[in-house]
């Protein structure tokens, strides 16, 4: 495809800056004199049109007409209009092009410069991702046409082969071949050799279960078993030996010979499709981040000035409890520092919520309390909202749990508030519900793949503009939004609709213009309990050291290591201290006996896990606690803990870390 952008703007101050932004983002265009000059290039090819509202005319959209009869029928060209909004309302040409084309994005002035760049750069993937679609289907098709032309010759005898099937024997790129229910290939086609690598003796020598991967060999076996008892014809999937040493993923089809001894194979190199699943899979990983990203973004505002406002709370308690001691009065310090604690978790809580949005990680389906999540969100949810929108929590009791990834879960609820509030500039009601239902009784759900059953069901309600029946049917579109570029990226409901189908459910919207919109997010029941966190108790003897261990402490903080240190040392250990990485190890090559290394990981110099490395060439038993003020999940899943260490995040309660350090050196 041609990724070049046509560029029509007729006034010189629109046509100068455009061109400079998009040569500056380095994107190749061409700038259209006349309507004709456009129209001519719109046939010719491009990835994208940039146009400006004056430069299309009263009669604007008639080139735009010309070229829609033109164009493939598979294509939904896009479309990036800047247009002037007059009197509150739509331009009436952005209006006209919104209903002829199906894919066009308007840019109401002023236009900043990282606005137009977003807006091109999405219109050239999705017109990138029509033609990857577009070869998709051709691949599909031409595979569908050759196996029925192989199906047809199928019940051709091997021994009356006939000219046509000598040339598909000899021509095919599927790999044929008759073989028997015994293991043994009896005549293979030239491309097992293309695809595989290997010659035709090698492999009419052997049985052909030593190039099955093992894990696949029952799944063969039952197929082959299925087809001789039947005697029809059936299909799988396994992994192929090549003579390179990669298994390949080879979709077969198996049809019986009237013998019963043998059969006939067709067998597809699946290698390419499975490459395109893996880019799919990650494409929408990274939608999925970007996403969560854009969330935490728009969460940045109101979370700064609360969390200003809790620092405050811990700065100014701790300040008058200094105060107090200073005079000798004690008598109100209980009040001041449970205050200071009180506003240092809320803090706490905001931060780890913030690091469970924005991390990147697989979904992790575990069984979950709707309510119980819900309620720990409601600070979070108030604060996005701002104090002109009332918050309300209506929480069925008996909700049952169900099983999905909480973290994904809370990125759902908080982007549907998120869209809540957008719709409510002038402020209002947002109300989250939560009940226990059954998808059969409402007549609304048609997905033929979402099964009748028990589901929880979690409503997000505003009393907003509400949704045109237009937006509705195209809202769960990737990248179909109704917000100005920069303000969303379109991924938010299609994100969450995917995660409730990955977790199989589903989401509906329900919505009257001027009255508002309530979307319900439709999750499987769970029959399994939530397993709950142990409270967290205060030091006691079960924390104590056994008989004297040595803890090295590593932290660059000195408040943080000082506590820590102050900590064990009560608890009966012996604590040495560094506040780098190259004194930390030095303490660990010197040291005649070292229990447990307690580090940060975001050490000056040497990084704790580059410390707590070097120290194993020594000592290859050590025992490690990493600290982080990152997630300790997206560690964990990613594979950075060797056995024998363990991780633990800030902030975190001093039993906690007590605890924790007990369990390690007692190697539980």
């Amino acid at each position: 495809m041609s990724e070049r952008i046509l560029l029509f703007a007729l006034r010189g101050r629109d046509a100068d800056v455009l061109a400079q932004l998009l040569r500056k983002a380095g994107h190749a265009y061409h700038a259209c004199a006349t309507i004709a000059d456009f129209a001519r290039e719109l046939g010719r090819g491009a990835g994208a049109a940039v146009i400006t509202e004056e430069s299309l005319g009263e009669d604007g959209t008639a080139p735009i007409a010309d070229f829609l009869d033109r164009q493939e029928p598979w294509s939904d060209f896009p479309f990036v209009l800047l247009a002037t909004k007059r009197a509150g309302r739509r331009p009436e040409l952005a209006t006209q092009m919104l209903e002829m084309l199906g894919n066009v994005v308007v840019l109401e002035r002023p236009i900043h410069s990282e606005t137009l760049t977003s807006a091109v750069r999405s219109a050239l993937r999705v017109r990138r991702r029509q033609y990857e679609a577009r070869r998709h289907l051709l691949d599909i098709r031409k595979s569908e046409e050759r196996q029925a032309e192989l199906n047809n010759l199928l019940a051709i005898s091997i021994d009356d082969k006939t000219a046509e099937l000598d040339r598909l024997w000899t021509l095919s790129e599927d790999m044929l071949a008759r073989a028997n229910y015994q293991g043994g290939l009896s005549a293979v086609s030239p491309a097992w050799t293309t695809v595989l690598g290997y010659s035709e003796q090698r492999l009419l020598g052997r049985p052909y279960s030593e190039i099955i991967h093992p894990d696949d060999v029952s799944t063969v076996i039952a197929a082959l078993n299925t087809m001789r008892q039947t005697g029809e014809p059936t299909r799988f999937e396994n992994r192929i030996l090549a003579a390179d040493g990669e298994y390949r993923p080879i979709g077969w089809t198996v049809s019986p010979e009237p013998d019963g001894v043998n059969f006939i194979a067709i067998g597809r190199n699946l290698s390419a499709e499975k490459a395109r699943e893996a880019d799919l899979r990650e494409s929408q990983d990274q939608l999925r981040q970007s996403q969560k990203m854009e969330a935490v973004g728009q969460l940045t505002g109101g979370i700064a000035h609360d969390f200003n406002n809790l620092l405050q709370g811990i700065t100014g308690s701790l300040d008058i409890v200094q105060k107090r001691i200073s005079q000798g009065k004690m008598g109100d310090l209980d009040r001041w520092i449970t205050g200071a604690v009180s506003s240092a978790n809320r803090a706490a809580a905001l931060t780890h919520r913030l690091l469970a949005f924005s991390r990147r990680q697989p979904l992790d389906p575990k069984p979950v309390g709707g309510n119980p999540l819900i309620a720990s969100m409601e600070d979070l949810l108030q604060r996005t909202m701002g104090e002109n929108i009332d918050l309300e929590l209506a929480l069925s009791e008996a909700l049952w749990p169900t099983l999905c990834d909480a973290n994904q879960l809370e990125s759902a609820i908080l982007n549907l508030a998120i869209n809540a509030r957008d719709a409510m500039p002038d402020g209002g009601k947002l109300t989250i519900e939560t009940c226990n239902t059954r998808l059969a009784d409402l007549p609304d759900h048609k997905a033929a793949d979402v099964k009748s059953g028990e589901y929880v069901c979690i409503a997000v309600s505003d009393t907003g503009t509400g949704m045109p029946p237009d937006v509705i049917e195209r809202a769960f579109d990737p990248f179909f939004t109704t917000k100005a570029i920069g303000q969303g990226t379109g991924l938010g409901l299609s994100m969450i609709y995917g995660f409730a189908r990955q977790s199989g459910g589903n989401v509906k919207i329900y919505s009257e213009m001027g009255i508002g919109t309530t979307i319900k997010l439709f999750l499987p029941r769970h029959d399994g309990e939530v397993t709950k966190e142990p409270a967290v108790t205060g030091l006691t003897d079960e924390h104590a050291a056994g008989v004297g261990e040595v803890v090295v402490v590593i932290d660059d903080e000195p408040v943080v290591r000082g506590l820590i240190v102050e900590v064990l040392g009560e608890l009966g250990y012996r604590a040495l201290e560094a506040e780098d990485g190259a004194a930390g190890l030095a303490l660990l090559e010197s040291a005649p006996r070292v229990d447990l290394l307690v580090t940060d990981i975001g050490l000056p110099g040497l990084n704790g896990r580059q410390v707590a490395d070097a120290a194993r060439t020594r000592l290859p038993n050590l025992k490690v606690l990493f600290m982080t003020g990152y997630a300790e999940n997206a560690a964990v899943a990613n594979g950075f803990l060797d056995p024998g260490m363990s991780m633990i995040t800030k902030p975190f309660a001093m039993e906690s870390l007590a605890t924790r350090i007990r369990a390690i050196i007692e190697g539980e």
